[in-house]
């Protein structure tokens, strides 16, 4: 028999505690997430679509969570630069990054970039989608798809359409119409949607794919007409405006998305819980009010579906990328 005083007993069991809770997964020992601010990066500058539903939704799970959730804008590159940042960030549950349609474009449309769109983030959930507008400028004799059409056949130059910049969402919208019409269709490069919406405004273009809260102002305003939406089904700000599909193009449907990934490695049980929080933020009726202003409809799924969503979404650019011959500006 063996006899082991009470100080040695003590302090065998003290070293049996410390060595169960190491053997613990770090989120098991810290259920407190989150007990500090988190960021949330996004990958432009402040006023765009990014930005602005970034904040709404942010706000909403900041309230959620009992944490501020800090909105940080690290703009640059067709968003590479916010999204190498959170790459490298610690995997600890406080970095976040809205991960959008261009990270996918990115994919292909840049030679070589410093991170990998999907090896390097884990997916948290998609959060909304907003379609793109097919509008034209007032003063042209376009009053349908198919006019625009014949527009494009009948025009020795063809037809002009403007886009944000080579390689966005928007410029593929029109890629993707161009080879499925066959139509003569020039595209015309700006530095952001802004500039793009005034010469088209000017008549200096002939059209553009915009995304809805861009070009919806000028719609209701009456300068810019609205002849298709490049969603699978219309939308309630535009009802009177046909989808693509409607229009003699069935199966069209391309959309700006936007989601939440994290750095690669962040743990499960703060994936999960974050999901959990955005689709109870997505689905509030404040948020639901304002993303229905903004065009957005919700699409909130799993981090899984997501994984999938977004590898999908890095094949179907990649061809389009290489058909058009889209390069990074």
């Amino acid at each position: 028999m063996t006899f082991r005083s009470p100080a040695r007993r003590n302090l065998l069991a003290f070293a049996a505690v410390l060595c169960g809770s190491a053997a613990l997964p770090l989120h098991a020992q810290n259920t407190a997430w989150p007990n500090k601010p988190i960021r949330l990066v996004v990958g432009y500058a402040p006023g765009g679509a990014t930005d602005v539903i970034a904040r709404l939704v942010g706000t909403k799970l900041g309230e959620q969570l009992g944490q501020t959730v800090v909105v940080e804008n690290r703009a640059g590159a067709n968003s590479n630069i916010g999204a190498e940042m959170v790459a490298r960030s610690p995997a600890d549950g406080y970095t976040f990054f809205v991960y959008t349609i261009a990270n996918t474009i990115n994919a292909t449309l840049y030679e070589k970039l410093n991170y990998d769109p999907l090896k390097d983030f884990e997916p948290v959930g998609l959060m909304v989608k907003i379609p793109n507008i097919l509008v034209v400028n007032e003063k042209l004799p376009i009053k349908t798809v198919a006019e625009y059409v014949q527009y494009a056949k009948s025009s020795s130059k063809g037809v002009t359409f403007a886009s944000s910049g080579s390689g966005s969402s928007i410029h593929l919208s029109g890629e993707i119409f161009k080879m499925t019409a066959k139509l003569n269709m020039l595209h015309v490069p700006y530095k952001g949607s802004a500039p793009a919406i005034s010469d088209l405004l000017g008549g200096q273009v002939d059209s553009m794919f915009d995304n809805t809260p861009s070009a919806l102002p000028h719609v209701r305003g009456g300068k810019l007409r609205a002849i298709a939406i490049t969603s699978a089904q219309r939308s309630g700000l535009l009802p009177d405006v046909p989808t693509l599909a409607e229009s003699g193009f069935p199966g069209f449907d391309v959309q700006s998305w936007f989601g939440i990934s994290a750095p690669a490695g962040t743990p499960q049980a703060i994936v999960s819980r974050f999901n959990t929080e955005l689709g109870k933020a997505l689905a509030s009726p404040d948020v639901r009010e304002r993303l229905v202003n903004l065009a957005a409809t919700p699409s909130h799924g799993t981090p899984e579906q997501f994984r999938s969503f977004k590898a999908s979404e890095v094949k179907r650019w990649q061809e389009v990328v290489k058909l058009s011959g889209a390069k990074a500006e």
